[in-house]
């Protein structure tokens, strides 16, 4: 009898004790609520798919991003206060000049990419231009071709790094200049990918765009010199020779930009209102089986696996990430 009842005790409380004990774990496996993500806007098709595919796996998690270029996404945080759980940046220098140490404690570094010069069949002289005479059409004066803001995106100031570093690269005295002059100022526009559309509908014969952009959005494209194109970081010594002059943090103020590499970064915000939902999305996003196969897929280098300067750094990873993450600088 005695056995029986113990037996019957043990059906109906062991269930019980292990969900218990399992229910904290599974509440932590599946984070809820709205998820906010500031990005890049090149990063705009890519996350739009890794965002799909997380909310499948985590259907409790409403995902909202909101894309514009990188330095004027950090400083809505810094500056004027909205709120946000993960900012995402193509260039990681962003989320160090503006957000460490007082918005956030580390920068995940987690893409590359290049520049290159998008057209349609459309353009001028499209049917004639290639990585030899591009300078030259870009200097014809019925050739239409612009960039994005140098100020608040990336992609502008990387733009005219180019520029600079062709003039040095082909030994064309002036040529910066030449070019410059022929790029009137209404052609410089928020966003690298406003410019996309400017290009399909005819209004633009030529951008300046990141290449993953250009394969996402099916354009045509001039591949450049790696000496030129920012994408190379073995030739990061000569991009520093290119310096461009962007408005800082306060009014009337300015820092001076010098060429690297295009690498992206991604952070947590201190103050996330979702640190669970953000960790998650985090860790899917650099894992080699998720988020970094689709940049991969999308004409986006990834690294794998993704890096942080210092051990100090490493030391402040949230726990979900820090087997996706290596030391290097």
């Amino acid at each position: 009898m005695k056995n029986q009842m113990f037996n019957l005790t043990s059906v109906f409380i062991w269930p019980v004790l292990c969900a218990l004990i399992l229910y904290p774990f599974s509440a932590q496996a599946a984070p809820t609520g709205k998820l906010t993500i500031f990005h890049a806007g090149s990063l705009t098709v890519p996350f739009a798919k890794i965002e799909k595919a997380f909310e499948a796996k985590y259907p409790g998690v409403d995902v909202q991003r909101e894309a514009g270029g990188s330095t004027k996404m950090a400083r809505l945080i810094s500056e004027v206060g909205k709120t946000a759980d993960i900012m995402a940046s193509a260039d990681y220098k962003v989320i160090d000049n503006n957000l460490i140490p007082k918005f956030a404690d580390w920068n995940v570094r987690f893409a590359t990419n290049q520049l290159v010069l998008c057209y349609t069949d459309q353009s001028r002289y499209s049917d004639q231009i290639n990585d030899k005479n591009w300078y030259e059409i870009l200097q014809k004066k019925d050739v239409v071709w612009g960039h994005s803001d140098q100020n608040i995106d990336p992609c502008g100031y990387r733009s005219i790094m180019v520029l600079q570093l062709a003039e040095k690269f082909y030994n064309i005295d002036g040529l910066y200049q030449k070019l410059i002059d022929n790029r009137p100022q209404k052609n410089i526009r928020p966003k690298s990918v406003e410019l996309v559309n400017l290009l399909k509908t005819g209004n633009m014969d030529y951008a300046w765009e990141y290449m993953s952009v250009a394969i996402q959005h099916e354009l045509k494209f001039v591949t450049l010199n790696d000496h030129i194109n920012l994408g190379n970081y073995k030739y990061d010594d000569f991009y520093k020779q290119a310096q461009v002059k962007v408005t800082g943090k306060k009014p009337n103020t300015w820092i001076t930009k010098k060429g690297k590499s295009c690498t992206y970064g991604i952070t947590l915000i201190k103050d996330a209102p979702n640190p669970e939902a953000a960790k998650a999305f985090l860790s899917f996003l650099l894992s080699s089986e998720h988020g970094l196969k689709t940049l991969k897929e999308m004409g986006q280098p990834p690294f794998i696996p993704c890096r942080v300067p210092t051990q100090e750094m490493a030391a402040k990873l949230p726990s979900e990430i820090k087997s996706l993450v290596e030391v290097k600088n």
